[in-house]
């Protein structure tokens, strides 16, 4: 079950689905440097899939916890690069998105490399 998140102000409420914080965190994900794609599982073999920019969200998952969102990214780095130093990255510049651009608060983002791409 989805939730949305919702912002109070002194004019009235802004709601913000949970798909618009998939396509922002996607999009910042894809951007970082030695991020090659996307990546979604397919729920019955367990294969990976690259995605485009047009199914970005399939390679997130967004919960809404109390303390705000979790999310979860799912990605395919390029040969050669420090995973360790691409996964910070990323956490930073979609942490540092989704804050400024949806004015939601991420309580944390886990990243899952799927793979390599050579």
């Amino acid at each position: 079950m989805a939730a949305d998140f919702t912002v109070t102000t002194d004019l009235g409420k802004i709601t913000i689905v949970e798909d618009v914080i998939s396509m922002v965190a996607g999009n910042a994900a894809i951007e970082c440097a030695g991020i090659v794609a996307m990546a979604s599982k397919r729920a019955t073999d367990g294969i990976v899939e690259l995605l485009g920019r047009e199914n970005m969200r399939r390679g997130v998952r967004v919960q809404t916890t109390e303390e705000g969102a979790a999310i979860d990214l799912f990605i395919i780095v390029e040969y050669g690069v420090a995973i360790s130093a691409v996964a910070t990255t990323v956490v930073e510049t979609v942490k540092y998105r989704v804050e400024t651009l949806a004015g939601v608060t991420v309580s944390k983002i886990n990243v899952t490399v799927e793979g390599i791409r050579v």
